[in-house]
């Protein structure tokens, strides 16, 4: 039996464990923390104690609040919204069970929001710079306003396993709340001030892999060259730093440090053709 099966079966059911969550009520203003007690029943995971919490916002000292707001969608992790940092670590809510993380009566788990992003409110944050990236390395096939050509490029079987564990990124942020190369960029007042000054930062694990899938793409090699301009710029594979960090944290366990290497010497070798082609 693993460390959490034994956990697990321990677990007691109809527990009552203290979430410390910190908060902020919007953008620019101070953090603060607040306690909630949960009577938290068997399986229940961070989300499922969240809407208790917005259910009852009441604070451990008995007093009224808001609710605390987070940001969820599916809750099967799939669509990377309820990212956050629990017990210290960047993971994503949905799929984290508290048996695994507080077993006990009186057991404490933290809920911070991810640091590398603006908060919007609690523990939700914004990730426009997440999306941003990806635009830049036009992380698509393009084929938008064509006509049907037919029947798509085949795959071996061997390309396929690998390139379906690279689609299975959902933009969770994981990878860069991790990377110490990915820091915080404060707003800068605009939209475009914010994109210029993303533009300069370092473009992040997920896009570098997104690149890398998408070059290997018989359509989607079409941009590749731009792809690998953008990788070659500033903030690009050059950046990376390799602390492999993004690679331990991904909730998919998509090869990361991997694609940085592959990607990393296609740059070198587009980087020599355009120096001969002048």
């Amino acid at each position: 039996m693993t460390e959490a099966s034994r956990r697990r079966a321990m677990a007691k059911a109809n527990r009552v464990v203290t979430f410390r969550i910190k908060r902020c009520d919007g953008p620019g203003k101070a953090s603060y923390w607040q306690d909630f007690k949960v009577t938290v029943p068997k399986n229940a995971n961070v989300i499922s104690c969240l809407q208790q919490i917005a259910a009852n916002p009441v604070t451990a000292d008995g007093k009224p609040t808001t609710p605390v707001v987070w940001d969820s969608g599916c809750l099967e992790e799939v669509c990377g919204a309820c990212t956050m940092v629990i017990n210290g670590k960047v993971r994503q809510s949905c799929s984290c069970l508290i048996d695994d993380y507080a077993p006990n009566e009186g057991d404490v788990m933290t809920l911070e929001p991810m640091s590398k992003f603006p908060v919007v409110r609690d523990l939700w944050v914004d990730r426009s710079r997440l999306f941003h990236n990806l635009k830049r390395v036009q992380a698509w096939v393009p084929i938008d306003g064509t006509y049907y050509l037919g029947a798509g490029p085949k795959e071996t079987p061997a390309s396929q396993a690998t390139h379906y564990v690279l689609s299975t990124c959902m933009s969770c942020g994981c990878c860069l709340e991790a990377c110490p190369q990915f820091n915080e960029i404060p707003d800068q007042g605009s939209k475009e001030a914010n994109e210029a000054a993303w533009n300069k930062g370092f473009i992040g694990a997920h896009a570098i892999s997104q690149a890398r899938l998408f070059n290997a793409h018989e359509t989607g090699k079409e941009l590749k060259e731009e792809r690998l301009d953008v990788l070659m710029g500033t903030g690009g594979v050059n950046d990376c730093g390799n602390a492999q960090n993004c690679v331990k944290v991904c909730p998919k366990h998509i090869p990361l440090t991997e694609s940085i290497a592959v990607i990393g010497r296609q740059v070198t070798f587009h980087a020599i053709a355009k120096f001969f082609k002048g």
